[in-house]
């Protein structure tokens, strides 16, 4: 009898998988055709360089978030909803007359009227597999692009890229905002349903919260519909909200809020158990100064979201990996010196930079349906607690210090005016520049300097007037094709003994 029970528990085991699920706000990828509903984007400043980077960083991303081989789904926020749309929506199809030609010959001049007819999800799908991230099926939303009026429609749209077998696709209309995209899946035999959102911007604003409000409700009735059948079902809800995932905490003024009140979005997995909304907020995995993948106002927010039913938190079916749940960093890659996102950058003949989120990931088993219903044991509980306060960003004088790099320091050969120092923080010593612009005189010449904090610039700009050497800590950067130096914080200026 052991040994049929060990026989039994090993098919089990051995039938058993992992798989990872991921979040990635693309900050606009546009495609190559010339036409865009944002003036950033139009052909005068938008090149094919410049969606070369693109596909490049944000491949080297999607490997990132998996060791190497990238989420066996992803919900993609901000690719361009094609103004020039294609006969075909089959985007293996599209990519057929590309087969044994490489990403760089696809771009090049004079590029081909097929090239250019591409969407930006066959783009990035030909950057994926170029990179050896193969398997992938696509599934993208059914937004319409703007109007003339820019009243409706929507210039970017969501995508589901999965390894997974793909059961059903439905797509759910938002007045004033993007639609939500529904995708069943199915892992191993159990089905999982996935839901991409991309939500009405400006989280911090009453009259688009009750846009994301109406999204909401709409979000909430489907996920009835399927808890109303199986309580049990195991239902993922992701992307980017346009909402803090203690948006109730953080605006208690606002009569109610999309994400907590009305989609059920909360921090303990235990409630989470019990009759009602059902869902538990991945966030609340980490220690809450942890909880951050996009920065406005020197601040950490949390647009972009994985938020979980209680049926992945149960012994059947799927499984969350309590402790997955992380927020996807690579320094130099998509995470600048200073700890926070290397968002996309025109600057330069191809751009540089990645996104101004973060992705995130979580994983999930398979488990036998016998557990279904009977919950998972915790090791590390969140208890749901939220701060009222945003988190802010910053660097200590000792953080400084340990990855600030001296410019003497990098590799021999390698200017400071380079691409690959763009968003690195550096130690800098030189001359102050006191004009209209801020700047500093060194021997690779002159850069300007700017802080984002009016009052922090004006600190500087009396420190400039001393007319003494200046040392400072700066991100470099570029803005409209000038290069400076960004001090973020009063500390990153360093006083003189």
């Amino acid at each position: 009898m052991r040994s049929l029970l060990l026989i039994a528990f090993l098919a089990v085991s051995l039938g058993a998988r992992t798989i990872t699920v991921g979040v990635c706000n693309l900050e606009n990828l546009f495609d190559a055709d010339g036409r865009s509903a944002y003036e950033d984007y139009g052909p005068a400043q938008y090149t094919a360089a410049h969606l070369g980077t693109k596909l490049k960083n944000a491949a080297a991303v999607v490997a990132a978030m998996a060791g190497g081989r990238g989420p066996d789904v992803i919900l993609f926020e901000e690719l361009e909803t094609d103004l020039t749309p294609s006969s075909s929506a089959d985007v293996r199809r599209l990519l057929a007359p590309f087969e044994g030609r490489t990403l760089a010959q696809m771009l090049a001049a004079p590029q081909s009227a097929a090239a250019a007819d591409l969407p930006a999800e066959a783009w990035l799908l030909k950057a994926l597999e170029e990179r050896g991230l193969t398997g992938y099926r696509v599934i993208v939303g059914d937004d319409a692009p703007p109007d003339a009026s820019g009243t409706t429609g929507s210039a970017v749209k969501t995508a589901v890229f999965t390894r997974l077998p793909v059961k059903r696709v439905t797509t759910y209309p938002i007045p004033r905002a993007r639609r939500i995209l529904e995708v069943e899946l199915e892992v191993d035999g159990h089905a999982l349903w996935v839901f991409a959102n991309h939500w009405k911007s400006g989280a911090n604003d009453a009259a688009s919260e009750r846009v994301r409000v109406e999204g909401a409700r709409i979000l909430r009735a489907r996920l009835d519909e399927i808890l109303g059948r199986d309580p049990y079902a195991d239902i993922l809800i992701g992307g980017d909200f346009n909402s803090q995932y203690n948006q109730r905490s953080l605006h208690p003024r606002i009569k109610a809020t999309a994400l907590n009140d009305v989609l059920g979005s909360q921090g303990d997995p235990i409630v989470a158990r019990r009759a009602g909304p059902g869902l538990y907020n991945l966030w609340h995995e980490l220690p809450a100064d942890q909880r951050g993948s996009d920065v406005y106002r020197g601040a950490w927010g949390t647009l972009v979201q994985l938020i979980v039913s209680r049926g992945l938190l149960d012994e059947g079916g799927l499984q969350y990996v309590e402790g997955s749940f992380r927020v996807v960093k690579v320094p130099g890659l998509n995470m600048a010196g200073d700890g926070t996102p290397l968002r996309w950058s025109f600057s330069g003949a191809a751009g540089s930079g990645c996104s101004d989120h973060f992705p995130i990931v979580a994983q999930f088993r398979t488990l036998d349906e016998v557990g279904r219903g009977r919950w998972m044991e915790l090791k590390h509980p969140s208890d749901g607690r939220a701060p009222t306060r945003p988190v802010p960003v910053g660097l200590t004088r000792a953080e400084l210090e340990r990855r600030a790099i001296r410019i003497s320091d990098l590799p021999p050969g390698q200017p400071l005016r380079d691409s690959r120092s763009l968003g690195r923080l550096f130690l800098v010593e030189g001359w102050p520049l006191n004009g209209r612009r801020l700047g500093v005189e060194l021997a690779e010449g002159r850069f300007d300097v700017f802080a984002p904090d009016p009052g922090l610039h004006a600190v500087l700009r009396r420190a400039w007037r001393a007319g003494r050497p200046v040392r400072f800590y700066g991100e470099l950067a570029q803005y409209r094709g000038r290069w400076e130096f960004v001090v973020k914080q009063p500390h990153w200026l360093v006083a003189e003994d």
